[in-house]
């Protein structure tokens, strides 16, 4: 039997907000295993399953393995942009969120699907590089490097399009992916992005040469989503 994913569209959402929201439901999802550990299999219940969609207003996030330096702006400067900053609890380096992004935040249980975190990143990347390529736009992946690429073949030209940062306990993941549709790319020069400072950020609209349907790509990454993880989504 498919698991079920409960889909949950956040719009646009203060980045703090959304964060809280999704250690809530982590939260939750935790401890139900945690205290079936105590129970009888048919005592058990089962754990839940989410796929959030959200847009953030201007914010950097600077995962647990990130360098603050990556930050090029001071908190005046935050302010000037109308940008804020927060350090999380995910992994990866420094990334920004912003309007006309769309920002994938799975918090599933992976015992009810499959127990490898590498799997998993491969699938979301997956799921974003099926999608473009409805748009005619060609991408993958960069060798050691989490996210999706345009060209990541030659240096020279590589940019990334999807930047990636999870977070995983006891299987439970959190975090996920941010995928450029029609986002303001100069909030980008404002950091190293991912760390990676000899390579460009390009994103949908930028690539297609014009203004993208953000419903349509989540309709989209919606569908490729549940075909990879062999779920239905609710």
């Amino acid at each position: 039997m498919k698991q079920e994913v409960k889909f949950i569209d956040l719009g646009l959402m203060d980045y703090k907000q959304a964060w809280d929201y999704q250690e809530n439901l982590f939260d939750t999802i935790v401890k139900t295993k945690v205290n079936n550990r105590t129970l009888s299999e048919i005592e058990q219940v089962p754990t839940s399953n989410y796929l959030i969609f959200c847009e953030h207003p201007h914010v950097y996030t600077l995962g647990k393995s990130g360098l603050e330096s990556n930050l090029l702006v001071n908190e005046q400067q935050l302010k000037d942009k109308n940008a804020t900053y927060y350090k999380i609890n995910r992994g990866g380096d420094i990334t920004y969120h912003g309007p006309g992004q769309i920002v994938g935040y799975p918090i599933l249980d992976l015992d009810n699907f499959f127990t490898d975190i590498h799997k998993y990143l491969r699938f979301l990347e997956e799921a974003v590089i099926l999608t473009l390529a409805e748009y005619g736009i060609e991408s993958g992946r960069s060798a050691g490097e989490t996210g999706v690429w345009i060209d990541a073949e030659d240096k020279r030209k590589a940019r990334k399009i999807c930047a990636m940062g999870v977070r995983a306990s006891r299987w439970v993941t959190m975090h996920g992916f941010a995928l450029n549709v029609n986002a303001d790319l100069n909030y980008f020069g404002n950091i190293v992005p991912c760390g990676i400072a000899d390579k460009a950020v390009t994103s949908m609209d930028k690539e297609l040469g014009g203004a993208v349907d953000e419903k349509e790509v989540k309709k989209k990454l919606k569908k490729h989503f549940a075909a990879l993880f062999n779920c239905i989504i609710v």
